[in-house]
């Protein structure tokens, strides 16, 4: 999960820069920007994650006779 962070990270911190390389965003309003993108951005990755392997159950074997 921790590489799923640090993509999520890396992704934000990129749009952040670009928004203030392109002058939406100044310098002084980086942390609020900061954290309302970095919250759309995981929550939107992480709902549309599949459930994990370990939640489902697996398949039970026919016994041979």
């Amino acid at each position: 999960m921790a590489s799923l962070d640090e993509q999520i990270l890396r992704t934000v911190k990129e749009i952040v820069v670009k928004f203030i390389e392109t002058g939406r965003l100044s310098p002084t309003g980086f942390h609020d920007a900061f954290r309302d993108i970095y919250s759309t951005v995981a929550t939107t990755v992480k709902s549309e994650l599949p459930p994990p392997a370990e939640a489902t159950p697996a398949p039970k074997r026919k016994k041979k006779k």
